[in-house]
């Protein structure tokens, strides 16, 4: 059972940064889709990040240029991590951590019904 735990929310100012970090565990398949996601007060969930096994990584456009996805692959344990820059009002929300299991040429999607594994989320609060 993949198990997911974020961390590393908070509140900042317009223009700050924040860095979450998320440890997921109990892969055991090598290929993987892993990304960020966000929930705003009164919004849908959206996709913020992915990245793959591979490496690869989408953005969504509302973060491109001011976001960084990335990973790191410990014993048993998989670290996903967002760096966020530039922080704007409209980046307040819950942030989650996500994975999924990936087929040989699968390309990681920013699509949150595709995901099967959710960690419990992490506010970040962004004001002006």
């Amino acid at each position: 059972q993949v198990q997911l735990v974020e961390s590393g929310g908070g509140s900042v100012q317009t223009g700050g940064s924040l860095r979450l970090s998320c440890a997921a565990s109990g892969y055991t398949n090598s290929r993987y889709c892993m990304g960020w996601f966000r929930q705003g007060p009164g919004k849908e969930r959206e996709g913020v990040a992915v990245i793959g096994s591979d490496g690869r990584t989408t953005y969504a456009d509302s973060v491109k240029g001011r976001f960084t996805i990335s990973q790191n692959n410990a014993k048993n344990t998989l670290y996903l991590y967002l760096e966020m820059n530039a922080l704007k009002p409209e980046d307040t929300a819950m942030y989650y951590c996500a994975g999924r299991y990936a087929r040989w040429g699968d390309r990681c999607n920013l699509r949150s019904a595709d995901f099967g594994y959710w960690g419990q989320g992490t506010q970040v609060t962004v004001s002006s």
